[in-house]
């Protein structure tokens, strides 16, 4: 069953997550992912955000995420990400059918 992850980030260290954006698509194209939006201007419909940017990725499995996320390349420059920014990551179960 597909499996999103949900993303929000406040930048701290702009110059920093920048690096990290440079390599991101070079190690996550070695996985079986799809980036299905990032965007540093979502338009807020209800409540408050107080974040600067959202990133949804999805993958076709839950084993599919875990073996991006804990591969040694992605913990290699996930180390920038989390240095440069504040966030909230959500793992989220697609529905099934």
């Amino acid at each position: 069953m597909t499996v999103y992850t949900v993303t929000q980030m406040r930048f701290t260290d702009r110059e920093t997550y920048d690096r990290y954006q440079s390599k991101f698509m070079g190690v996550f194209s070695q996985f079986d992912g799809q980036v299905v939006a990032a965007d540093e201007a979502p338009k807020v419909l209800e409540g408050e955000w107080g974040y600067e940017k959202v990133v949804i990725l999805a993958f076709p499995s839950e084993e599919a995420f875990h073996a991006f996320a804990m591969s040694p390349a992605y913990q290699e420059i996930s180390k920038d990400r989390v240095a440069a920014t504040e966030s909230t990551a959500l793992l989220v179960q697609g529905i099934g059918g």
